[in-house]
């Protein structure tokens, strides 16, 4: 098996996709969940959310080996009403259970007009935008929230300490053309990239962090500090109330809706989700609704630009793009991202992905 690895080439997005299911088979996972996990993955890396794509591959194969992550298995339903419902995901990989959680929530939808799934212990998520495509396609109103009740690196507005993760929200919402994709966090960075930073020796930036003293910085390396430095919520230092506030709700929708986590014992990497579906059509309908989110989404884009701004886009443009363009002509991924899966592609006996033209 080749170990050269290529920093600037393209893959076929279906290659990358087969490589990834075939080492999360390999490894010991459930065929349907492993599809779910490689689709999400890849979806992550075409949309742009390099971090939060492929990048968890060989995080989750560790964790599938190490048995922090179910191999297999459903989802557990806790209790539940005609629109709403938690369950326990048995610590499950978070794309199966985010996907079919959605599924759920969309017939409850169908039903009642909005349905509502929070899923306690789940495994990690991945991109939160990676879910979206599918229901606003059906012109529903989607939204999912996240929290990783097992660990903090965020700091509330003033403080030093780590209090939340970065708590990151997605909503997709149907227009009558090209559908407005939000994917943020509650805080101005994630982890995922302050620790690619650090391992590749380069600063954010801005200074979104804070020291263990309190001082704001940019440099990635005050992770690893003692005391340890955390990330500031969106807002930074003059406005972080805001982000704290964005931190406190979803943390009220996962955490503390599942009843679980934050004030309990740790049980490793994860999450806490929140997800909701709304159907226009039990309001206004929804047609009404994808014009009225059209209008607004042409007036975004029709703002004249800031100096040194080329034109103003709406959430989800520069994603949506950047997908088209990958699947037309191959994703280029994240340099890192091969070199972490060699060892375990010789392992398995899987051959890597052949570059595009290859």
């Amino acid at each position: 098996m080749a170990a050269k690895i290529e920093a600037a080439v393209r893959y076929r997005a279906a290659d990358l996709e087969g490589f990834a299911h075939t080492l999360l088979v390999a490894a010991g996972l459930q065929e349907s969940l492993a599809r779910d996990v490689a689709q999400v993955l890849l979806e992550g890396d075409l949309l742009g959310h390099d971090t939060h794509g492929l990048a968890l591959l060989a995080p989750y194969l560790n964790e599938i080996d190490t048995g922090g992550m179910a191999r297999s298995g459903s989802p557990t339903r806790i209790a539940g009403r005609l629109a709403a419902q938690l369950w326990d995901g048995q610590r499950l990989p978070g794309p199966a259970l985010v996907r079919q959680g959605l599924s759920c929530a969309a017939e409850m939808a169908a039903a009642c007009g909005t349905g509502s799934v929070v899923i306690r212990r789940s495994h990690h998520i991945a991109c939160l935008a990676a879910f979206l495509g599918p229901w606003v396609e059906r012109g529903l109103a989607v939204m999912l929230m996240s929290s990783d009740p097992f660990t903090a690196s965020v700091a509330p507005h003033g403080g030093r300490q780590a209090v939340f993760t970065p708590n990151p929200l997605a909503v997709g919402i149907p227009t009558e053309s090209t559908p407005i994709l939000i994917d943020i966090s509650a805080s101005l960075t994630t982890n995922g990239m302050v620790n690619r930073l650090a391992r590749n020796g380069q600063r954010l930036a801005h200074p979104w962090l804070l020291d263990g003293a309190g001082h704001p910085t940019n440099d990635p390396t005050v992770f690893s500090q003692k005391p340890p430095g955390t990330i500031l919520p969106l807002g930074g230092v003059e406005a972080g109330h805001k982000g704290t506030g964005l931190a406190l709700l979803v943390e009220m929708l996962t955490g503390g809706l599942a009843g679980l986590h934050r004030a309990d014992p740790c049980e490793g990497w994860g999450a806490t989700v929140y997800l909701l579906c709304i159907d226009p059509d039990a309001f206004g309908g929804r047609t009404a609704f994808a014009h009225q989110m059209q209008w607004l989404a042409q007036a975004c884009r029709a703002s004249e630009p800031q100096p040194g701004i080329d034109a103003v886009r709406v959430p989800g443009d520069r994603a949506l793009a950047r997908r088209a363009e990958q699947l037309a002509n191959g994703v280029l991924l994240q340099s890192e991202i091969l070199p972490s899966l060699v060892s375990w592609a010789q392992r398995f006996d899987v051959a890597l992905p052949n570059a595009q033209g290859a």
